[in-house]
């Protein structure tokens, strides 16, 4: 794979380009920034919009060299475009780089709702790039086949696009039918909770490779993440593992190692909403 670094990039279908390393978004956002991290992870339900906007103001980088994704909890359309204008108030910024559907709760009609008041906020210059969270392969068909129905009334190409989903993903939670379906369909995949929040760092494989590489558990379920084409999510409070995420990039996981951390396993550190069915 080409060789990456803390400033690497993957271009989404929307056109634009996403850090291949996020953050996300706790109370130690400054000190995040100061070890180089530019891709910030939010979300409405979590409050964690105005201390990144906040932070951002306070360092002094410009504008651009920062990534912000954010998320709607409560789907529709109306209460879309409520979030949408919210996360704009609660950051401060001019316009959010990546807004997430956080789940697909809510039934076909929510979904539908919050995906056309995306749309507009895409429109309108709000949002940049547009996707979803916790999508299952149903799920993702049914947003494809209604961005076609969108396209009958706006035109081809002006019903947004998948451009990154998000999921829980590490080797005990690897969803390899819905990792089949992003890469199928040029998705950037998103990993949140990409360590299993350090709950597996004892197991024989993982100790074998930290002892292989003389590297932390972190680091290992990090890297595992970056080689599977993945965008992981680290989140800690702590600076000296703020520090120790972003260090990916001297070391490279061997194909053989690789497949150590191959499991048959579902193992869900938090909710699973991929597995909810349409009309949930």
């Amino acid at each position: 794979m080409a060789k990456l670094t803390l400033t690497s990039t993957y271009k989404m279908k929307s056109g634009y380009e996403i850090p291949v390393l996020g953050f996300g978004a706790v109370t130690a956002i400054v000190h995040a920034l100061k070890a180089g991290y530019r891709h910030f992870d939010s979300a409405r339900m979590y409050d964690s919009e105005k201390a990144c906007g906040e932070a951002f103001k306070l360092s002094g980088i410009p504008r651009e060299e920062i990534f912000v994704t954010t998320k709607v909890r409560k789907g529709g359309y109306k209460e879309t475009k409520k979030a949408v204008e919210k996360s704009l108030q609660e950051t401060g910024l001019d316009y959010i780089d990546l807004y997430l559907n956080h789940s697909p709760y809510g039934g076909p009609e929510a979904r539908k709702g919050t995906w056309k008041a995306l749309v507009e906020a895409k429109h309108e210059g709000k949002i940049r790039s547009m996707g979803v969270s916790n999508y299952g392969v149903h799920h993702l068909e049914e947003t494809l086949a209604y961005i076609k129905e969108l396209e009958g009334e706006l035109g081809e190409g002006n019903a947004g696009e998948i451009s990154v989903g998000q999921w829980e993903l590490h080797p005990w939670l690897a969803h390899p039918d819905i990792v089949e379906w992003c890469n199928k369909h040029g998705v950037v995949m998103e990993a949140y909770c990409p360590i299993a929040k350090g709950q597996r760092f004892e197991e024989p494989q993982v100790q074998a490779l930290m002892k292989k590489y003389g590297k932390t558990g972190a680091q290992i379920l990090l890297r595992w993440s970056l080689q599977k084409g993945f965008v992981p999510l680290p989140k800690s409070e702590t600076p000296s593992r703020i520090e120790a995420n972003a260090e990916l990039y001297d070391f490279e996981l061997a194909e053989e190692d690789m497949a150590t951390l191959d499991f048959d396993s579902y193992s869900p550190t938090t909710w699973d909403p991929t597995v909810s069915p349409l009309d949930n």
